[in-house]
Order: structure tokens, then C-alpha cells, then sequence
């Protein structure tokens, strides 16, 4: 029934501007973090995945970070 409506391939569209948009803000911030605690900058994008987003939240605070140990504190 909505097949037809003139506002179905633009709200498919904005929905994955959304979606991108959301990405960005959460997946920078998640690559600087582990940047900064030591690890690889690739691992904030596991920050996306669910359940493998709550596994890296507990891995980073629970963790010994390589930056500390290294003297590297930004901080």
C-alpha cells in the first residue's frame, strides 16, 4: 500500500543518512579512546557491532592499557 508513496525512497535514504551520521559520532570518539589507551584505532569500530560493543566497553576499562605502561598518559 505505501509502495506508492512519493516519501518512500527518501525516508529509506535519510534513514541511512541517520544511520551514517550516527556512526560517525560514535565511532570516532571510540577509535580515539583506544588510540589513547594503547590499542588500535580499528578496535572503535567493533563499538557498532551489539554485544561486541559491551565486550570492548568492559575489555577498555578493565583492562591494563599498553599507553600506561609505556608512560604514555594524555591525561
Amino acid at each position: 500500500m505505501m509502495e506508492n508513496d512519493m516519501f518512500g525512497h527518501t525516508m529509506w535514504a535519510g534513514h541511512w543518512l541517520w544511520m551514517l551520521v550516527i556512526a560517525i559520532v560514535v565511532v570516532i570518539p571510540a577509535c580515539r579512546i583506544c588510540q589513547r589507551t594503547g590499542y588500535p584505532g580499528w578496535m572503535g569500530v567493533l563499538i557498532l557491532f551489539p554485544v561486541v560493543n559491551l565486550i570492548l566497553l568492559y575489555f577498555l576499562a578493565f583492562a591494563d592499557w599498553p599507553a600506561d605502561k609505556k608512560g604514555d598518559r594524555n591525561g
